[in-house]
């Protein structure tokens, strides 16, 4: 009798930690789905007066937005005495987090190349005003083409995306039909990479990059937690016949780029 009543407790205990777990997600789901702009956007403002420091020159441009907004753009050019002229632009959107200060810093594996940069931030985020959202980075982004095509001397251009930036970057290539479309650690759709929890935002790879008629290079890790390999490799089915999913060993989701395959495969797609 006494083993049932102690079974009984036992069984009691148990059920009060789960429901206790249970109320503990419940709270934290409808946490992150009020809040999920800040656990997606994770900008950093900088002043109106910040002072870029790189170790390459560049110039500082702001892209007006249809809405009155402005989007910080830095353009990092290649050094025109190596080559016997620029091999085209490439146009490149960062991930969700931090701003240009830090970008900035990879434009050089692009000049090195003989190819002009431009990055811009996102709204929000560094010194570019106003909030944003989905919808709105796919529409400034299509401002920033348009601006490129403008005001740059080009003629192959390059759409490069990386993590959140990926969403971006293929869904203006389905548009623009650039030379090369290439993605960095991309996850099929958001709510795949979000633990569990659920956004209204889509940011999905699968739609876009069904439209893209370009050929298509992607980067992944094995050891990136942020961006798990099965995400990515839910891209496959979508990918054309000659399109390139390079899966880099040991890689994680902020390193790639210290890997020999990750020059050696990017100097292969842009100097063909």
């Amino acid at each position: 009798m006494r083993s049932v009543i102690q079974m009984t407790r036992s069984l009691k205990g148990v059920a009060k930690i789960v429901g206790i777990l249970a109320g503990a997600y419940a709270l934290a789901y409808l946490a992150f789905f009020v809040l999920q702009d800040q656990f997606i956007f994770l900008s950093k403002r900088l002043p109106p007066d910040h002072v870029f420091e790189f170790k390459q020159p560049f110039k500082e441009y702001f892209i007006k937005t249809d809405s009155g907004d402005s989007l910080n753009a830095l353009l990092f050019e290649t050094d025109e005495s190596r080559y016997l002229s620029r091999r085209g632009l490439i146009l490149y959107f960062h991930g969700n987090a931090d701003n240009l200060q830090r970008w900035g810093n990879y434009a050089v594996d692009f000049t090195q190349l003989g190819f002009d940069i431009l990055m811009v931030d996102y709204r929000g985020y560094g010194k570019s005003s106003g909030t944003p959202s989905e919808t709105i980075l796919y529409k400034d982004a299509q401002v920033v083409s348009n601006w490129a095509k403008e005001n740059l001397d080009y003629t192959n251009l390059i759409i490069y995306g990386r993590s959140l930036g990926t969403a971006v970057a293929s869904n203006l290539a389905a548009k623009v039909k650039p030379e090369v479309l290439i993605l960095e650690t991309p996850f099929d759709k958001i709510n795949s990479v979000l633990y569990g929890f659920t956004s209204t935002y889509k940011f999905s790879n699968v739609n876009h990059i069904k439209e893209v008629t370009c050929p298509i290079v992607i980067f992944q890790g094995t050891e990136d937690w942020v961006v798990p390999m099965y995400s990515a490799e839910r891209l496959k089915p979508f990918l054309k016949k000659d399109d390139r999913f390079v899966v880099i060993e040991g890689g994680s989701h902020n390193n790639l780029r210290d890997f020999k395959l990750y020059h050696e495969t990017l100097k292969s797609v842009l100097l063909k």
